[in-house]
């Protein structure tokens, strides 16, 4: 990644609608080049998407909490796969990761209250491969969900971005 590969996602992040002929005029490029970096950046894995970000308390769901989940390892129920694809179903889930440590899995969840996130707990403790699960609600949102400093800091070593076969490895 170079300047101008930093220069568009830092403008697109500021103002996603902002469309490329507009893109090229502020950073003074052709409206093909900026199309092609940004063909490069999704291409390569660096951009995921351009939906637009949700906020779930604007949707009707205020409560945040993490649940840490203990899942039984025994090949017959499925450990982590069975567990994943048990969350995925469920709405509320808006995402979970295997992590190392105390537990099997980080879950982030959403309610519409604290007693909403009682029902959210049991739809998830309903998949027999899970054990245990402890919750913490989120009282505060210190830092949210950002990328952009990453990008900010410089691309990958050596410079090049990955291929996705590369990335996938």
């Amino acid at each position: 990644m170079d300047d101008l590969d930093r220069n568009l996602l830092t403008l697109f992040a500021a103002e996603p609608r902002i469309g490329v002929l507009e893109a090229s005029r502020r950073l003074g490029v052709a409206r093909g080049t900026v199309q092609a970096r940004l063909d490069k950046l999704a291409g390569s894995g660096v951009i995921i998407g351009w939906g637009p970000d949700l906020s779930p308390a604007a949707l009707g769901y205020p409560v945040t909490a993490f649940l840490t989940l203990e899942i039984r390892q025994a090949a017959r129920q499925g450990g982590h796969d069975a567990v994943g694809r048990h969350l995925a179903a469920i709405a509320e889930v808006l995402e979970a990761h295997t992590t190392s440590g105390a537990g099997d899995m980080l879950v982030r969840v959403v309610a519409r209250s604290n007693a909403d996130l009682q029902r959210v707990i049991d739809q998830v403790l309903a998949e027999p491969a899970i054990t245990r699960c402890t919750t913490v609600i989120a009282l505060a949102t210190q830092v949210p969900h950002r990328v952009l400093p990453l990008a900010a800091r410089g691309g990958p070593p050596g410079g090049s971005l990955p291929s996705p076969a590369q990335r996938d490895r």
